[in-house]
């Protein structure tokens, strides 16, 4: 019989409950994970809200009524925000610090991946080979919270994390800064050994079901595969990504 990983309850002082104190949470710079929105839920005060968070890059699940009351609070008002458990660090900022540091930039975009555990082990290993940033969207990525915090050892808490609006700013960032942007691509011409990877640049790993965003794949400047042996589909994500930054990590050591 399958094995299904427990999902935690959050604990209470992790949680902003209703709609006045998420509004001033965001407002006083609390950095919040997602906003959960009971779904028949409207007026002004939810629309001030969905505003604030897309200005502020915090997503917003719209869920039953069932979801929040398993939270096992009250008076919850239709909104529950989960206080981030990673501080979450502006793009250029990192860009510029690490610029000013004298450091050759390498930054990691995660797209599509949804699977916490994938999450975690590759932010461990971003960590270990220098990585100086992990970049994710806003939406269609795993929640970063305490299960991710756990699978990665902790690493989130010590590696920037960027969440951005659009992937695709985030590249036309990357690219004004003379950062190179490099996807994984399965059916790539080129392995990931053919290029200098010494240059600024920011690798891009996609789902394993998906894969790259077409649209964000079309902009990056190479794509390359990772060679095999066997035929196999692909590889785990987790392990690709670590393949990966280690030939990085080669190359510039």
């Amino acid at each position: 019989m399958k094995n299904f990983r427990q999902q935690h309850r959050p604990k209470k002082n992790s949680l902003v409950i209703g709609r006045r104190a998420v509004t001033e949470a965001i407002l006083a710079g609390q950095q919040l994970d997602r906003i959960y929105l009971q779904n028949n839920v409207k007026g002004p005060a939810i629309e001030e809200i969905t505003a604030l968070a897309l200005q502020h890059a915090i997503p917003v699940n719209y869920v039953p009524a069932a979801k929040l009351d398993g939270f096992n609070i009250s008076q919850h008002e239709g909104c529950v925000a989960m206080i981030a458990k990673v501080q979450y660090h502006d793009l250029q900022e990192i860009i510029s610090f690490v610029v000013e540091q004298g450091e050759v930039p390498l930054f990691l975009i995660l797209d599509g991946i949804t699977d916490i555990r994938n999450i975690g082990g590759i932010a461990r290993t971003a960590y270990c080979c220098g990585v100086h940033a992990i970049i994710i969207p806003d939406k269609g990525v795993g929640a970063l919270n305490e299960d991710a915090i756990q699978t990665s050892a902790g690493a989130l808490e010590k590696i920037p994390v960027c969440r951005v609006t659009s992937l695709m700013k985030a590249v036309d960032d990357l690219h004004l800064n003379g950062i190179k942007v490099f996807a994984s691509e399965m059916k790539a011409e080129k392995n990931v050994f053919d290029y200098d990877l010494r240059e600024p640049a920011a690798i891009v790993m996609g789902s394993e079901e998906k894969g790259i965003y077409p649209a964000l794949m079309k902009i990056c400047d190479v794509r390359f595969s990772i060679p095999m042996i066997g035929d196999f589909e692909s590889l785990n994500v987790s392990v690709a990504t670590g393949m990966i930054l280690y030939e990085v990590m080669r190359q510039r050591r």
